[in-house]
């Protein structure tokens, strides 16, 4: 089974060290290609107008460039008619400066200096909000919902240990686009994962009222739970 296609990443940052650190740290983890690194800002949105490293979906921004600021990088690709996702990675703790960068649809904002722990968890904290609202004409409240939430980790929506948002947004989105009540059997099979982790997400999913478990009857051998989704 093939996977969904890497978010294409462009790191941008005025220090060579971080700038490379970054790249690399976004190397080490799954689900991401970095396309294009930037020193500056017309570095940047040469990268944005080359076909060989657009579409461009998600820039780790710094603020402080060398050719002009990050906040001003983001208008000038605005202007273009274009809104990548956009993770602040810089030591800039100005409280205007940050409200000014909520203000311009950043999605999240790292303060250096920071581990690659911190890193990855809000890099994969922004895959699993990407993975939900992904390749999506309308959506629901549900997945408004969990893909907010997938940004705030550590909120009151936390998942249980051991379970991923984005492995749980997958397992809701495939129920909701079943027609008739499915098994954690036919899940693991159309998600390409074991029957035990189908079960455990499917199990969480009618724990907290969005999809309905009763026993399959008519079926042969040992008795089958069946779920089907329950949230418009």
């Amino acid at each position: 089974m093939i996977g969904p296609a890497p978010i294409r990443v462009l790191v941008v940052d005025d220090e060579p060290i971080a700038l490379a650190a970054h790249a690399d740290y976004v190397r080490r983890l799954d689900g991401f290609e970095v396309v294009a690194e930037a020193h500056g800002m017309g570095a940047a949105l040469a990268a944005f107008n080359d076909p060989a490293t657009s579409p461009i979906q998600l820039i780790l921004l710094d603020m402080n460039l060398t050719d002009g600021h990050g906040l001003d990088l983001l208008r000038r690709i605005h202007g273009l008619g274009l809104v990548p996702d956009v993770v602040a990675i810089t030591a800039v703790r100005d409280m205007q400066v940050v409200r000014s960068a909520i203000a311009l649809g950043i999605t999240a904002y790292l303060i250096k200096p920071f581990t690659f722990a911190a890193f990855r968890e809000k890099l994969e904290s922004y895959r699993a909000y990407y993975d939900v609202l992904a390749d999506r004409t309308h959506t629901s409240q549900d997945a408004i919902d969990r893909a907010l939430s997938a940004l705030r980790p550590t909120g009151k929506l936390q998942l249980p240990k051991g379970m991923l948002p984005q492995t749980l947004g997958a397992v809701a989105d495939w129920l909701r686009a079943q027609t008739m009540p499915a098994s954690a059997t036919e899940a693991a099979a159309g998600l390409a994962m074991s029957r035990v982790t189908a079960r455990r997400y499917l199990d969480h999913l009618a724990e907290t009222g969005s999809a309905v478990k009763a026993p399959r009857h008519g079926s042969p051998g040992r008795p089958e739970l069946e779920f089907r989704w329950s949230r418009p």
